[in-house]
């Protein structure tokens, strides 16, 4: 199956390579022969059906999950080749947002933020308690630095889950159904979030979803996952396949269900 190769959604290099990559889990082979290229400042759109591997392709790229073959480089450099202190070295250029926002309940949002800038810096205390408020504050959650997770929304979980993701300025970041259980409003605000991110921090993203809405507010550029072909089917700026994709299962997937086009 003939799959067009992924666009530059910034006109600039390549920061991850995906190469002849295999997901499996034993014998089953959930997807094989994945090749796509995430380029400096995409912010990339990883879809697909449920049940297609979309998660499991984001902790793959992230070094969680070793793939069954194949390479995911960075700059030029293979992650699942290299030694622990370039892995090492690599995920410190990580940020990741995980579907729960992944906090710590028993500390306060401050704490939960500082956590990356203790464990992986040797800034003072009252350098960190400044950072710390300076990316709450980017997410719009300046003074609520003694609060805890309880005390908020579900959409303001996870924009203190965005701030722990951008504490120590990724140059990747890293969403996994970032819009997952929030309302249409505060999708939206975390949509414009993440555009913000881009620009004002130059970070490369890489976002799994199903929410259409999303994809089109926010997509560079996309590859699509068939999970019956087990192989990426399109690739592209996701409104251009909307306008021009052929497959009916991408169709149907951008229209939700209806299979009608957009003008």
């Amino acid at each position: 199956m003939s799959v067009p190769s992924t666009e530059s959604g910034s006109g600039q290099d390549a920061v991850i390579e995906v190469r002849d990559l295999e997901m499996s889990y034993g014998s089953f082979v959930l997807m094989q022969d994945i090749n796509f290229t995430i380029n400096r400042g995409d912010i990339f759109i990883i879809m697909g059906m449920s049940g297609s591997g979309k998660s499991t392709l984001l902790k793959q790229l992230v070094g969680l999950k070793e793939p069954a073959r194949g390479q995911v480089f960075y700059e030029g450099v293979s992650y699942w080749e290299a030694g622990p202190k370039e892995q090492e070295r690599l995920k410190r250029r990580f940020g990741i947002l995980f579907q729960s926002g992944a906090l710590w309940s028993s500390m306060t949002l401050a704490e939960n933020v500082a956590l990356p800038l203790e464990q992986y810096t040797t800034l003072p205390p009252g350098q960190i308690r400044e950072l710390v408020s300076f990316k709450l504050a980017l997410v719009g959650l300046g003074g609520f630095e003694e609060f805890y997770p309880s005390e908020l929304s579900g959409g303001m979980k996870k924009r203190a889950g965005l701030a722990r993701a951008i504490a120590l300025d990724p140059d990747l970041l890293f969403f996994d159904e970032p819009s997952a259980g929030l309302d249409p409003i505060s999708a939206r605000l975390l949509d414009d979030l993440i555009i913000e991110l881009r620009e004002s921090l130059g970070t490369t993203v890489v976002v799994v979803t199903h929410e259409l809405a999303s994809i089109f507010a926010i997509g560079t550029n996309s590859v699509f996952l068939d999970s019956d072909v087990k192989m990426i089917t399109a690739s592209g700026h996701p409104k251009r396949l909307l306008k021009e994709s052929a497959d009916p299962k991408v169709l149907n997937f951008l229209t939700r269900g209806e299979g009608v086009r957009r003008r």
